[in-house]
């Protein structure tokens, strides 16, 4: 599995969007991911017009309901030519299979379909007092990975705290998605569970999802170049 540092476009308009994008060198298209913030404010058109630039796209909708309406959604972002998209596993595995039905296109292909574990927002104090969770967040994590593969899902969202434990339970081939990522200079904000580019390479991370470390960075060329040097050395 190809290990790379996809870049959050967490931005309200899609003209935001493709200014920031436009900082990049014709040559250089770094794999992205558009999120609820701006597939809700512009739709599948902005998906199709970073798609027409040469951009690898991770959708990140987390979908999560019953599994005949995730499957019919993901009918629905299967016609978009993404390359990966998620849900939520504690929809559990009849939604997770109803989904990667849903998403395999009748020729049988299809996106990377990954499943979010628990958010990096999320600590143990909220999964016990809040989720009800009495399990701690590792074994948790371990848990909704496993049901994830046995549901055909070709990886999960985890923190990189967990990747490491994720391809041991699941085989190494089981993609890690890993959020939570930020430079040793910069502020954690709202996230949890967080760790370096540097250590993420190290600890069974295949893919980085950096947002604003990157975005609001003076200089993103510069600061995505340097999360890509740190986490493949």
């Amino acid at each position: 599995m190809n290990q790379d540092v996809i870049i959050a476009l967490d931005f309200p308009t899609g003209a935001e969007t493709l200014q920031f994008l436009d900082h990049f060198p014709a040559g250089e298209k770094p794999y992205v991911k558009i999120g609820m913030e701006l597939f809700y404010a512009e739709g599948p058109d902005m998906v199709r017009a970073i798609k027409a630039r040469g951009h690898r796209i991770f959708l990140d909708l987390k979908l999560h309901d019953i599994p005949n309406t995730v499957k019919r959604a993901m009918a629905s972002l299967s016609r978009l030519d993404v390359d990966m998209v998620n849900l939520h596993a504690a929809g559990a595995s009849e939604m997770m299979r109803a989904a990667l039905e849903g998403l395999t296109r009748p020729d049988g292909s299809r996106p990377l379909l990954i499943a979010v574990t628990q958010l990096t927002s999320t600590n143990d104090a909220a999964l016990k007092n809040e989720l009800l969770i009495d399990t701690p967040m590792a074994e948790t994590v371990m848990t909704y990975a496993k049901n994830a593969a046995a549901s055909g899902l070709d990886g999960v969202v985890c923190s990189p705290l967990e990747a490491a434990g994720v391809k041991s339970v699941c085989g190494e081939k089981f993609v890690t998605v890993t959020p939570g990522i930020r430079f040793a200079d910069s502020a954690a904000g709202d996230q949890k569970r967080i760790m370096t580019p540097e250590l993420a390479g190290k600890s069974g991370c295949d893919y980085l999802v950096m947002g604003r470390p990157i975005t609001q960075a003076e200089d993103p060329v510069a600061a995505y170049r340097r999360a890509v040097q740190d986490f493949l050395g």
